[in-house]
């Protein structure tokens, strides 16, 4: 196997391992405070843990045949990183990511001696985006296929205090945040979504190809760039945006009719930066899965009117249910179909709930040992 290859399954490998020099157990539990791994079925879950700026909950559960979505909660010196990478095409492009992007992370973070910029992030997705590419460029003559996977990118930095959003695609990040002495909590979308079936982005993508009258095209009722995918920027995807990897041996579907003068879809995120407020109470970090299903407002109230430990399980199962209940299903059938089958019913789901110590964030604290969680791969 290429060494590129080999890189791409190289650290997350183990579901939610713990430190990265350690393998994962269903009987053990990290010394910084992670809960234990618990699986239901195709669900993968902690229930509660601790990172650098208060409690975090996590979960995932699997529709496709090869769990496609990927993601990490990291927690060192510099604060607080969360990805969540959600797949297409297959597993590779979001493998790769969860390897690297925390990676190019630290090193370009180290550059500025810790300093976390809007500019350190930017670095670090396009860094990913040629790393990848060039694994795509190594495997052409083996692995032609690779050249069609790609990953939605979400990433959340809590540095001091202020919090970045970094996105490519259509997973969201929604904010809890009390309203005043009212007991209850707004919910606030932070992050920009990137998919053809919104109309923002069906002109911006006009207005970059004025001159491409099928640049968006509707077709079963679905929005998506050259008729060919929904979302409009992505890690991978590249056989979108290099002419070399339009052509055979991938798959004619991808293939477009006509050359490629530039690139159709970007790596470029969008990001915003949020500073930190004391009535900030939660994060939830999820792929558009959890979104099909829920709005914004029920799953923030689904965490607030709950405790702490499980939220993100029961995020993932409130989906569920109301994924089971369109198809005028039972949970509890739902819940017996396999993979594969069930991305009839439902996407793979990722959730990350990250609750919100002020007083840790205030004080900059720093968690030792630093904390590193990896969601499930090889599945």
């Amino acid at each position: 196997m290429p060494h590129a290859s080999m890189n791409l399954l190289s650290r997350c490998w183990h579901p939610f391992g713990n430190s990265i020099d350690q393998s994962s157990s269903s009987s053990s539990s990290s010394s910084s405070g992670s809960a234990i791994l618990s699986k239901d079925g195709l669900l993968w879950f902690r229930d509660i843990g601790k990172h650098a700026s208060g409690d975090f909950s996590m979960a995932v559960v699997q529709a496709n045949q090869v769990l496609e979505d990927q993601s990490q909660i990291e927690s060192g010196p510099f604060g607080t990183f969360v990805g969540v990478y959600d797949g297409h095409g297959g597993p590779d492009a979001a493998r790769y990511v969860c390897d690297h992007l925390f990676r190019n992370f630290q090193a370009i973070a180290a550059e500025s001696r810790g300093v976390v910029t809007a500019e350190t992030i930017q670095t670090a997705f396009l860094r990913t985006e040629e790393g990848f590419t060039a694994l795509v460029s190594e495997l052409w003559s083996t692995r032609p296929q690779v050249a069609t996977t790609g990953t939605c990118c979400l990433v959340g930095v809590i540095f001091q205090q202020t919090l970045f959003v970094a996105s490519l695609g259509d997973s969201r990040l929604v904010l809890g945040t009390k309203v005043g002495n009212t007991g209850g909590v707004a919910a606030i979308q932070l992050s920009t979504e990137h998919n053809a079936n919104l109309e923002a982005i069906r002109q911006e993508l006009k207005d970059l190809h004025p001159d491409d009258p099928q640049i968006v095209v509707l077709k079963h009722g679905v929005w998506r760039v050259k008729g060919i995918i929904q979302v409009s920027r992505s890690i991978g995807d590249v056989y979108m945006k290099h002419a070399q990897f339009n052509r055979e041996p991938i798959n004619a579907k991808f293939r477009l009719p006509e050359p490629m003068d530039m690139p159709f879809l970007s790596a470029n995120p969008t990001i915003i930066s949020h500073h930190l407020q004391p009535n900030d109470s939660f994060l939830i970090f999820a792929s558009d899965g959890l979104w099909e299903h829920l709005s914004n407002e029920t799953a923030v109230d689904i965490v607030h009117s709950n405790p702490r430990a499980g939220s993100a399980n029961r995020l993932v199962k409130a989906a569920l249910h109301e994924a089971a209940r369109k198809r005028e299903m039972r949970y509890s059938d739902l819940h017996k179909i396999d993979k594969k089958v069930r991305r009839h019913f439902h996407d793979d789901i990722t959730v990350i709930v990250l609750f919100l110590n002020h007083n840790l964030i205030s004080r900059g604290s720093v968690l030792d040992p630093p904390l590193s969680i990896r969601s499930a791969l090889d599945h």
